[in-house]
């Protein structure tokens, strides 16, 4: 009978004695369990944003136009044999005036031309263009045994060159332009001498200024008159 009694609740109260809290969730609240959990989960989205917000800040400026000018399968000798990769060769330009080149060495094809990539986007110069599609004058450029000749061209010329230095002409936006590369054809030096002669292009406008003038003065020198020497100076775009 003192059995029948006895309040069925008790041995629950003794057990839990905090209001009948199971003793694991108790622990895993005081060694902070939840928290966290809370904490990692915030931080973790945290990190996925900045992550988000770099990656759309780089992809959310100009559109560059990319081009892989070569692929080389290397290999480097170690103790225990043979490692290989691949090094890529990538031009990088917008089409509106500005060109760069980066080669990078991984172990897979894509991480090579991502780095190539990246590597071009830091280097990137620019170049003046007469109206928007052909150079303002003829250059030379030479790097090793590589040696590259560039020309003006009228319009509907189009891109004359071949390899290297077309990826090049075509990331930098120029619509018309005869070249010439001669001594060799490793895209590496190709791609150096040319933009050897690139850096060397100058614009009127730069050298007006260099000297003191205006565009007029140096354009009239070749013979033409006055109105026409103003009306070349104000078409000029670079």
């Amino acid at each position: 009978m003192a059995d029948e009694n006895t309040n069925p609740e008790q041995p629950i109260a003794a057990e839990h004695p905090q209001g009948g809290e199971p003793q694991e969730a108790r622990e895993g609240r005081g060694r902070g369990g939840r928290g966290r959990g809370d904490r990692g989960e915030r931080g973790g989205r945290g990190r996925r944003d900045d992550r988000r917000g770099n990656r759309n800040e780089e992809d959310g400026g100009e559109e560059l136009i990319e081009k892989l000018v070569h692929i080389n399968r290397v290999s480097k000798t170690v103790k225990g044999g043979k490692r290989f990769g691949f090094a890529a060769l990538v031009v990088v330009g917008d089409g509106k005036g500005r060109v760069g080149f980066g080669h990078a060495k991984a172990r897979e094809v894509p991480e090579a031309i991502t780095k190539a990539t990246a590597s071009a986007k830091k280097k990137m110069v620019r170049v003046p263009l007469k109206e928007g599609r052909t150079l303002h004058h003829d250059g030379k450029g030479r790097f090793g045994a590589g040696k590259v000749n560039v020309r003006t061209a009228p319009a509907g010329t189009g891109i004359i060159a071949g390899g290297p230095m077309r990826a090049v002409f075509e990331s930098l936006g120029v619509a018309d332009v005869v070249t010439k590369s001669v001594g060799t054809s490793n895209p590496y030096n190709m791609i150096r001498a040319t933009f050897d002669a690139l850096t060397n292009q100058t614009s009127p406008k730069s050298v007006a200024q260099r000297r003191g003038k205006k565009v007029a003065d140096l354009l009239g020198r070749g013979g033409a008159s006055e109105a026409e020497a103003e009306a070349a100076a104000e078409a000029i775009v670079e």
